[in-house]
């Protein structure tokens, strides 16, 4: 079937659809790592954007039960060059075009991509409109013109989970797999590590929380409380943690007024605080700092950071569109990270509190393992 995406400067592209046979507006975007695409489309950082892979072909390794971060996928709409008819990797459960049918999201193969991608870098990300249906060019790309965009909108409180939970009680989800040879085939898929003891009690904020941050922080020790976006500080505190994570999230972090307010009232409280992503930027707005739109954001596995504390550069997993105004910070916070490719700001860290974060996901692992090590920062951290 037809596929067309409409940008709102006026361009079209025609191609394939696969996915439901649907329509929908998003901000339109890339992404340049060459696998992930699972944990790409299930990452609730991606609400309202339509995500275009640059690497070529995608769908070769299906889509599995096991290696979601969310409880349901994201994005509005996903572009690639050339979908993969076969589906080869033995974990697969779905192939790529049933899961995004299931789902309920557009899909759209057989553009150029990288002509697409050249414009967003040149341009910025463009609001756009992607569709399976009978929609004339005209019309798609005036559905891409008039939608509002991402500034001052909340789409936090559409990814949060609607109430508290204690992540993996009974600890079968988070250690890391195993695998053993001349094992059933049944079993093989299910044959972990064994995880520590869980001897830490913290509160992980859910601003749209991926999973395998709850996943490493259980690995390290810690017994993690998740709450809503809305819960209010004194919630979080009720339970005594000894910490407080804030999670990565969608959306302009400007608009989050409830949160922000909460995220001050946590830092006022002295406890030790660990942020990522929208969690960096909502403390970073929290400890009197802005925020402001880039051009095209990063979103890729390979983004090079610079440790300014030790030098060190790491090779990190990165997906935001907004970042920390470094001009913007008061005296008493500290950047200790920047972004090699623009000097944007990686991570923070308060000079008199304990509080620190980062821009980036050290819990993907792209390959590299870099930035790991700072989750048992975090452990050490509140051990004191």
């Amino acid at each position: 079937m037809r596929a067309i995406l409409a940008l709102e400067d006026g361009s079209v592209y025609h191609g394939q659809a696969f996915g439901t046979r649907g329509s929908a507006c998003g901000e339109v975007c890339f992404n340049t790592s060459m696998t992930g695409y699972q944990e790409i489309l299930t990452d609730p950082s991606y609400k309202g954007q339509i995500v275009t892979m640059t690497y070529p072909l995608i769908g070769n390794c299906g889509v599995n039960a096991q290696d979601v971060e969310s409880w349901r996928p994201h994005v509005s709409g996903f572009v690639i060059r050339e979908l993969s008819p076969v589906v080869s990797n033995w974990r697969a459960d779905f192939s790529l075009a049933e899961y995004l049918e299931k789902n309920g999201i557009p899909g759209i193969e057989g553009i150029d991509t990288r002509a697409l991608t050249k414009k967003l870098r040149v341009r910025g990300a463009m609001n756009g409109f992607i569709s399976a249906e009978d929609v004339s060019d005209e019309e798609a790309s005036a559905k891409a013109k008039s939608w509002p965009g991402l500034m001052g909108v909340d789409y936090v409180k559409e990814v949060t989970h609607a109430t508290a939970f204690q992540w993996d009680e009974r600890d079968e989800q988070s250690a890391n797999f195993k695998l053993v040879r001349g094992t059933a085939a049944s079993d093989i898929r299910n044959i972990r590590d064994p995880l520590p003891a869980a001897d830490i009690p913290i509160v992980a904020y859910d601003f749209g929380i991926k999973y395998n941050i709850l996943r490493r922080l259980r690995q390290r020790g810690f017994k993690v409380r998740v709450v809503p976006a809305t819960a209010p500080a004194a919630e979080a505190l009720r339970s005594k943690p000894a910490g407080i994570f804030l999670s990565n999230g969608p959306g302009d972090p400007a608009a989050l007024d409830y949160a922000i307010r909460t995220v001050g009232d946590l830092v006022k409280s002295g406890i030790p605080i660990f942020g990522i992503c929208l969690g960096h930027q909502m403390l970073g707005l929290a400890l009197g700092g802005k925020t402001f739109k880039l051009k095209f954001g990063h979103r890729g596995a390979n983004q090079p950071v610079k440790d300014l504390e030790t030098g060190k550069v790491e090779i990190t997993s990165q997906n935001h569109g907004f970042a920390v105004d470094a001009d913007s910070l008061p005296s008493e916070v500290g950047v200790n990270r920047i972004n090699l490719n623009d000097q944007t700001v990686e991570g923070m860290r308060h000079k008199r509190k304990p509080i620190f974060c980062v821009q980036y996901h050290p819990e993907a692992s792209p390959g590299p393992h870099d930035s790991t090590p700072l989750f048992d920062e975090f452990r050490a951290m509140i051990m004191g």
